[in-house]
This record gives C-alpha cells, structure tokens and sequence, in this order.
C-alpha cells in the first residue's frame, strides 16, 4: 500500500472511530436529543458521497472508512427521527 493511501486510510479510522461512542450511546439510550438534526443528515449524505467518491476513484481506503461511518450515522438519524 502507497503511503499516501496508508495516510487516507489511517484518517478514515480516526474519524469513523469518533462516531462510535455517540452511536453507542444512542442506541443504549434510545436517545439523539442532543444531536442536532442539520449535523447528522449533513454527515449522512456527505459520508454518503465520499463512499461514492471512494469507490469511483478506487480508494479503497475511503470505501472502507465510509461503509462504516454511513450506517452509524444513519442508526443515530433513525433514533433522532424516530424519537421526535
């Protein structure tokens, strides 16, 4: 694997890994209160469009960082919208 790639790969870890402990605690709490709605959609489509984005330019590193993050997003999107 390229460098540059290792380094993409290594951001989309980080950054997946900080959706976690709040779809983690969405789902314990059956709770996204707290959570902004504009935040979260933004972030469902915008994940959305860089898993795309990975795919179509063969970034595997962006697939695999993005096939995780748009359903953690999505599970708090649910709860938030299924709470309301």
């Amino acid at each position: 694997m390229d460098p540059v790639e290792l380094i993409g790969l290594m951001a989309g870890v980080l950054t997946t890994s900080a959706f976690v402990p709040q779809a983690l605690q969405t789902w314990r709490t059956r709770s996204a209160r707290d959570v902004n709605l504009g935040l979260i959609v933004l972030l469902v489509v915008g994940n959305s469009l860089w898993f795309a984005y990975g795919a179509l330019v063969g970034s595997w590193g962006l697939v695999a960082a993005n096939i995780v993050t748009v359903p953690l997003c999505m599970l708090i999107l649910w709860v938030k919208l299924s709470r309301a």
